[in-house]
C-alpha cells in the first residue's frame, strides 16, 4: 500500500478540475486572507471589557460576528468575561435549538487512501493499518448492530481512493437506507468524504444524503503544505477549500465545515472558520455551513506526528475556542465528537453544542463484532461510553435526545433552515419531533431507569411547548408512539 499503482496515478490525474476552483476565487486569491487574520488578531490584542460585552450582546441577537469582533473575543484575558461567554453560548443554543441534542454515529466504510497526511493513521505509507473496504453484507451487519442500539442517523466516512469513488459512495448509501428490521432503521445518512467534482456531488444529492462534510484540517497555507505532501490529491489545498462551494452548487443543501485543532494556532483556525462561513454565505445568498466541527488532534497507530503536536490545545483553551465559535456564528449547528474525553464533553456541551455521537466505534467493520481494533482506526477515541450512558447523562442535564430526521425529508434544509435558524425558531419546529423520537428510543431501547426519568423529562418539555394546540397535538402523537407507531413527525 506504500506505493501508488499506475492505475491509482491515472485516477488521481482525473480527479481535480481547476475550473471548478477558479470560478470561486477573487482576483485569483482564496478566502483565507492571512494578512487580514493576523492583522485583526494583532489589532484586537487588548479588548476593553465594555467592547467584549457589546460583542456578546450582538451574538445574543443571533447576528454573525465580523473578524474584528471574533479576534477580540479570542484575545479576552478576563475570566469573568469568559464565564459570561460560556453562559451566552448556552443561551444562544437554547434560543435557536432549544434544550435538545441531536445524536448520530460514525460509520467507517473504507480506510483505503491515496493520501499521505502526517497526522492520519490511514495515510498511504502506514503499513501498521489493516486496510478494509466493507462489502454490502458487512455494511448491513454494521447497520443492524447500530440500529439495534437505537441509532437512526449516521455520518458515513470514506478514504480517498479509486475504490471509494462516488458510485461506491452512492451504492453504499442505498444499502444503508434499505437495511431495515422492524423499528430498526437508519433514516438519514450524512457523508464525510474526499472533495468531489460538481457532477459527482449531484449524484449524491440525488441519492438523498443529509449533510456533506469536508474538513479543511488546517486553513494555514504553509502548515497545510507541510502536513499534506504536494504529490498527493489532498496536497491541492484549493481543491479541498472549495469542496463545499461545489456541493452547494450541485444541490447539496447542507454542508459541514471543520478544522483539526493542534495542527496550527487555534486562534488562526477559528478566524478561518469564520471566513469560510462568510464566503459560503456571500456565494449562496446567506446560506453558510449547517454545522461546524472542531476535532482535536488525537493519537493514531504508528503515527509519530500525533505524539508531540506543536500547537496542542489544552482542555481550558478548547472550551474557550468552542465558545468563540458559538458566539461568532450563533445560528449554526456545532458538533462535539467522542474524540473528547467524557469529562471534557460534560464541560463543553453547555457552551452551546447541538450534536453528539455516542456508542461510537471507528474501526472499519467493528460495530458488528463489538470490538475495538487499533489497526483499523483512523485515530483514538476517548469517550467510549454506550449510547444509553450518554443519553442518561443528558437527561440528568435536562436535555432531550433527538434522532429526528424530519427536516431533511420535509425540505427544511438550505435556505429554509438558515432563515429559521437566524430567526431563532429552529426549536419551535424541531422540539416536537425531538420529543417524539426520544419517546421511540425510550420505549424501544432504554433501560427501565433511563425510560423512567426520560419520560419525566418528556412530560416537562411537553408542558413547555408554546401554545395549547401544539401541546395537545404532540401529546396525541405521543400516545400513538406508546401504542407502537413509529417515525411520526410534524
Amino acid at each position: 500500500m506504500t506505493e501508488l499503482s499506475h492505475a491509482d496515478r491515472r485516477w488521481i490525474d482525473t480527479v481535480i478540475k481547476p475550473d471548478e476552483v477558479e470560478k470561486y476565487l477573487r482576483n485569483g486569491r482564496d478566502f483565507v486572507d492571512e494578512e487580514l487574520i493576523f492583522g485583526e488578531l494583532e489589532a484586537n490584542r487588548n479588548p476593553d471589557d465594555s467592547r467584549v460585552r457589546e460583542i456578546i450582546a450582538k451574538s445574543l441577537e443571533l447576528e454573525r460576528l465580523d473578524p474584528s469582533e471574533t479576534a477580540a473575543l479570542l484575545n479576552c484575558r478576563n475570566d469573568e468575561l469568559w464565564n459570561e461567554m460560556f453562559t451566552a453560548g448556552l443561551e444562544i443554543k437554547r434560543k435557536v435549538y432549544g434544550r435538545r441534542i441531536v445524536f448520530f454515529a460514525p460509520l467507517y466504510i473504507s480506510n483505503y487512501c491515496v493520501n499521505n497526511c502526517a497526522y492520519c493513521a490511514f495515510r498511504r505509507e502506514n503499513t501498521a493499518v489493516e486496510r478494509v473496504r466493507l462489502t454490502d453484507e458487512q455494511i448491513r451487519d454494521e447497520v443492524r448492530a447500530l440500529t439495534a442500539r437505537g441509532h437512526k442517523r449516521l455520518i458515513m466516512v470514506y478514504g480517498e481512493h479509486p475504490t471509494s469513488g462516488v458510485d461506491f459512495i452512492a451504492d453504499t448509501l442505498k444499502v444503508v437506507y434499505a437495511t431495515k428490521s422492524g423499528h430498526n432503521e437508519i433514516r438519514r445518512a450524512n457523508v464525510n468524504a474526499a472533495p468531489l467534482c460538481t457532477d459527482d456531488l449531484r449524484k449524491l444529492a440525488e441519492v438523498g444524503i443529509g449533510t456533506f462534510q469536508v474538513f479543511q484540517e488546517t486553513y494555514h497555507h504553509e502548515t497545510y503544505r507541510k502536513v499534506h505532501p504536494p504529490d498527493t490529491l489532498k496536497g491541492n489545498m484549493l481543491w479541498r477549500l472549495y469542496s463545499l462551494h461545489r456541493a452547494m452548487d450541485a444541490g447539496v443543501d447542507d454542508v459541514g465545515i471543520g478544522a483539526l485543532f493542534g495542527l496550527y494556532d487555534y486562534r488562526f483556525e477559528v478566524m478561518a472558520l469564520l471566513l469560510h462561513t462568510m464566503d459560503l454565505e456571500e456565494h449562496f445568498g446567506g446560506v453558510g455551513p449547517h454545522t461546524i466541527s472542531f476535532p482535536r488532534l488525537e493519537p493514531a497507530v504508528n503515527t509519530p506526528f500525533t505524539g508531540n503536536p506543536a500547537h496542542v490545545v489544552d482542555d481550558e483553551t478548547f472550551k474557550k475556542l468552542v465558545a468563540v465559535i458559538r458566539l461568532s456564528v450563533p445560528y449554526t449547528g456545532m458538533i462535539l465528537t467522542a474524540r473528547e474525553p467524557e469529562k471534557v464533553r460534560r464541560d463543553v456541551i453547555p457552551v452551546g453544542i447541538t450534536q453528539l455521537d455516542a456508542g461510537s466505534n471507528i474501526g472499519v467493520g467493528c460495530y458488528s463484532t463489538d470490538e475495538r481494533e487499533d489497526e483499523k482506526e483512523q485515530f483514538s477515541l476517548s469517550d467510549t461510553r454506550s449510547l444509553e450512558e450518554v443519553i442518561s447523562d443528558l437527561v440528568d442535564l435536562g436535555m432531550i435526545t433527538s434522532f429526528c430526521t424530519a427536516g431533511y425529508r420535509c425540505g427544511r434544509t438550505g435556505h429554509y433552515f438558515m432563515d429559521v435558524a437566524k430567526s431563532g425558531k429552529v426549536h419551535t419546529l424541531c422540539m416536537p419531533n425531538a420529543i417524539l423520537t426520544f419517546a421511540e428510543y425510550l420505549d424501544d431501547y432504554a433501560s427501565p431507569e433511563t425510560r423512567r426519568k426520560g419520560w419525566e423529562l418528556i412530560r416537562k418539555e411537553l408542558s413547555n411547548l408554546p401554545g395549547e394546540e401544539l401541546r395537545n397535538k404532540v401529546a396525541g402523537l405521543l400516545e400513538r408512539v406508546r401504542e407502537g407507531e413509529r417515525d411520526i413527525y410534524l
